[in-house]
């Protein structure tokens, strides 16, 4: 059975960083045959695309807004995943989700088979 388990949010202040993991297990493949992204969800809105890391080209991708503050990481050995979020604004308040997919270059959320349950990330002050 294919799991992804999100870990790591919290409460923080504006400014301060967090880093989310997500651990993979149950995969058919080797973890590193899947392209791994996170999402995030704010109650209201609908859910956003925040990183991917493509398996085929490894190439990274973020949403504008997030560009230079958070980095999406894999160790595949240890089928993982992590998102490094710095300089943390109360606009990134949300349930951030690890998602997986056998595609590369995935370009839509519905692409993503495989989803975490999600970990909340409160930035107040």
């Amino acid at each position: 059975q294919v799991r992804l388990e999100e870990s790591g949010g919290g409460l923080v202040q504006p400014g301060d960083s967090l880093r989310l993991s997500c651990a993979a297990s149950g995969f058919t493949s080797p973890f590193r045959l899947y392209t791994v992204a996170w999402f995030r969800l704010v109650p209201g809105k609908e859910r956003e695309f925040v990183a991917v890391s493509d398996y085929r080209d490894r190439r990274t991708n973020y949403a504008d807004s997030v560009k230079g503050r958070f980095t999406i990481s894999r160790d595949n050995e240890k089928n993982l995943a992590y998102l490094q979020m710095n300089s943390l604004k109360p606009e990134d308040t949300a349930v951030y989700y690890c998602a997986a997919t056998g595609r590369s270059r995935p370009s839509h959320s519905s692409e993503y088979p495989y989803w975490g349950q999600g970990t909340q990330v409160t930035v107040s002050s």
